[in-house]
């Protein structure tokens, strides 16, 4: 019995099922044991496409600085962009600059300014290290990537699989037509309630997403009346 070419290689991928397992489980273990020890950080998101000249580009430079001075370290995607911009910041400012890069097809590189370097081979361990580590996220303009962090972080608290944190958006008129699009349809159609609208913030400015970060953290009441 002749077997097809296309049957045998889903035969091979099952039979790896098993093995990628062990893989797996060695970057969850990677992970936990690098982001344990490094103390309260910030994850930052944005697009890998940011150009060093762009005014985004500074802003995120300015940013990490100021959440290095706050006392925290900063987390990115390892790679180009706001990426690259945030660590960029961090490490100038003497603070922790941590990258978690993910292997792809095109390979993405590590920017020059990460401390700390994780690589990884699957998008779902390196998700969880992205939040499981984080005191807060804090998003930049991007593209599907940077739409997937956002979106998963606010149905995680949304269903109170995670501790509340705050979740902030940056730049209001590139996020400006997401958010109206949440109030009149999803919201409307009574797909979700007022109260998830009060899950992340918007704003324009590092200072002000820097200060509402520690105004979370420095209120217990602030943190008790988001459960």
């Amino acid at each position: 019995m002749k077997v097809s070419r296309k049957l045998k290689q889903t035969e091979d991928f099952t039979r790896e099922d098993t093995w990628r397992v062990f893989r797996i489980m060695a970057e969850f273990i990677e992970g936990f044991e690098t982001l344990s020890k490094i103390g309260p950080a910030i994850t930052i998101f944005g697009s890998s496409r940011v150009k060093r000249s762009d005014p985004l580009y500074h802003k995120a430079e300015k940013i990490s600085r100021l959440l290095v001075k706050a006392g925290y370290g900063v987390i990115s995607g390892g790679g180009p962009g706001i990426m690259e911009a945030v660590n960029k910041g961090a490490t100038e400012a003497g603070g922790e600059s941590i990258g978690l890069n993910i292997e792809l097809p095109q390979e993405q590189k590590p920017n020059p300014y990460v401390k700390k370097l994780l690589s990884f081979r699957y998008f779902f361990a390196r998700k969880v290290m992205f939040i499981k580590y984080a005191q807060a996220y804090i998003i930049f303009p991007g593209g599907y990537g940077t739409l997937d962090e956002f979106s998963e972080s606010i149905t995680l608290i949304q269903t109170r699989r995670i501790r509340p944190f705050p979740v902030i958006l940056i730049d209001k008129n590139y996020w400006h037509g997401l958010i109206e699009w949440f109030k009149t349809v999803p919201l409307a159609c009574g797909y979700i309630s007022p109260e998830d609208l009060k899950i992340f913030h918007m704003v324009d400015e590092p200072e002000e997403a820097v200060r509402i970060i520690k105004e979370f953290w420095e209120n217990p009441a602030s943190r008790d009346e988001k459960k």
